[in-house]
C-alpha cells in the first residue's frame, strides 16, 4: 500500500501493527499480517477447539469461527477461512495446536 495511503479501517498502512506468522508446512517461510486480526482469530480459535482429541476438522473450525469471529473483523465467511488458516499454521508450527493423524485431519489444543 503506498505511504499515506488509508486503509478500510481508516489508519494509515504504516499505523498498523503486524506481527509475523510462520507456516508448519513449509519451514523457514514467514509473512507479516495485521496484528490485530491475528490476536482476534487467534483467541476465538482457541475458545472453540477442543482440549483432547477428537478436535474438530478444517469444516467444523470454519463453521465454528464464523460464528463466533468478531464480524467487524471478519465480515464475511472467507476472511473468516483465509485467517483460520494463517493462524492454525502459525500456531500448529509454535506446538499450540495439534494435528492430528486423521482422516479427515483434525485439529485441538495442545494444553
Amino acid at each position: 500500500m503506498p505511504p499515506g495511503k488509508r486503509t478500510p479501517a481508516g489508519k494509515k498502512a504504516s499505523e498498523l501493527r503486524m506481527v509475523t506468522a510462520r507456516s508448519v508446512n513449509v519451514p523457514g517461510y514467514s509473512h507479516r499480517v495485521n496484528a490485530e486480526k491475528y490476536e482476534a482469530m487467534r483467541k476465538t480459535m482457541m475458545h472453540v477447539l477442543p482440549r483432547k482429541a477428537p478436535g474438530l476438522t478444517q469444516a467444523e473450525m470454519i463453521d465454528a469461527l464464523a460464528a463466533a469471529a468478531p464480524r467487524k473483523l471478519f465480515p464475511d465467511r472467507g476472511r473468516v477461512s483465509w485467517w483460520l488458516k494463517t493462524v492454525q499454521l502459525d500456531l500448529e508450527a509454535k506446538k499450540i495446536l495439534v494435528r492430528e493423524k486423521t482422516r479427515p485431519l483434525r485439529w485441538h489444543r495442545a494444553r
